[in-house]
Order: structure tokens, then C-alpha cells, then sequence
């Protein structure tokens, strides 16, 4: 008897999943991503911030991850995960740095009132320029952990019931020192 796969969607394929089980998370999902703006934007001031900003996209991202698999997760956003890490490491890392060039301490921050015509008064600190950059950090990190688990499932699935990935998902990779090689010896 062959082992169940442990994926939601490799369980149910796209037909079989429940109706309402979709269109909920389509629901949700996009309010999920309002609420993790609202923290990302009050978290300077309140509870909140980047970090639990990026972990509520996270949440959202698992949602999308049950209803539409490895597929979803990866359409969901335009930019690759690592760019979108990358990105905000360098917002993060600039805004922690740019005040020790300037000749002040690591992280000091500065303030700036605005007056938008539509919006009205407006507060802005460099600390939500430090909060954007950890939020991007957070949601790209989420988004490379279900890219890469998801995929290794996807090839795992491919290559039988055995559990053995399949033959073409080792073709690019280089062989691991010690392990045997498909000659018999050991690996380079």
C-alpha cells in the first residue's frame, strides 16, 4: 500500500476541493493582507510593525498555500522571493546605517510632517522605512519556505510512492560528497 501524501493539495486536486473552502480564502485572504498593513503602518506608534506585518502575510500566503498548492503560493506576488528579501535587506540595512554616515548613532531616527491635499496631516519617521524593510525581509523568507518545501514535494509525488524524488529532479544538482553515485561508488 502506497503512502498518503501529507499536502492538502496533493490530497484534493483543484476539481475536488471544496467549493467553499476557496472562495472563504479568497475572502480572507485580501482582508489578511489589509490587516497586515494596518500593523505595518501602526506599528511605530502601537503594537505591531514589519515583523508582524510579515508574519500576517504569511498567514495569508498558508491559506493560499491550502487552497491552490506550490502554484498559488508562487503566482501570488510578481517579484521572486529572494528580490523581495533582498529588497528589504537592503531598506533595513540603509536605514539603520544612514545616520552613523550622517554622524549620528546606529538606528537613530527622523521625523518629517507633511500636508497632503486629500489626506491631510501626515507623520512620517524613518522607523517605517526600518518597519518596510523587515516586513519585506519576513514575506519573502515565508515565500521561499513554501517555494522550496513545496517543491521538494512536488518532486517527491513525481517520483512514485517509493518516496524517492524523481530521477529528473537530481539531474542538475552535484552529486554529495560520499553518497553513492548511480555507478555504485562513492560520490566525487
Amino acid at each position: 500500500m502506497s503512502e498518503r501524501p501529507r499536502r492538502p493539495d496533493a490530497l484534493m486536486p483543484n476539481q475536488d476541493r471544496p467549493l467553499i473552502l476557496e472562495t472563504t480564502i479568497k475572502i480572507v485572504f485580501h482582508s489578511i493582507l489589509v490587516l497586515a498593513l494596518y500593523f505595518l503602518f501602526a506599528g511605530h506608534n502601537h503594537p505591531g510593525g514589519g515583523f508582524v506585518g510579515g508574519l500576517m502575510v504569511g498567514a495569508a500566503i498558508s491559506l493560499r498555500y491550502l487552497a491552490g498548492g506550490v502554484e498559488a503560493v508562487q503566482s501570488t506576488f510578481v517579484l521572486r522571493p529572494h528580490l523581495i528579501l533582498g529588497i528589504g535587506l537592503v531598506i533595513s540595512s540603509l536605514t539603520a546605517l544612514m545616520p552613523v554616515i550622517l554622524g549620528n548613532s546606529v538606528l537613530q531616527h527622523g521625523e518629517l510632517d507633511l500636508h497632503w491635499p486629500l489626506v491631510g496631516e501626515f507623520h512620517v519617521t524613518t522607523t517605517l522605512t526600518f518597519d518596510i524593510g523587515v516586513f519585506l525581509i519576513v514575506t519573502g523568507l515565508v515565500l521561499m519556505a513554501f517555494e522550496a518545501f513545496g517543491a521538494d514535494f512536488d518532486e517527491v509525488v513525481a517520483g512514485g510512492s517509493s518516496g524517492e524524488p524523481a530521477p529528473e529532479a537530481d539531474a542538475g544538482r552535484p552529486p554529495v560528497a560520499g553518497a553513492p553515485s548511480s555507478e555504485g561508488g562513492a560520490g566525487r
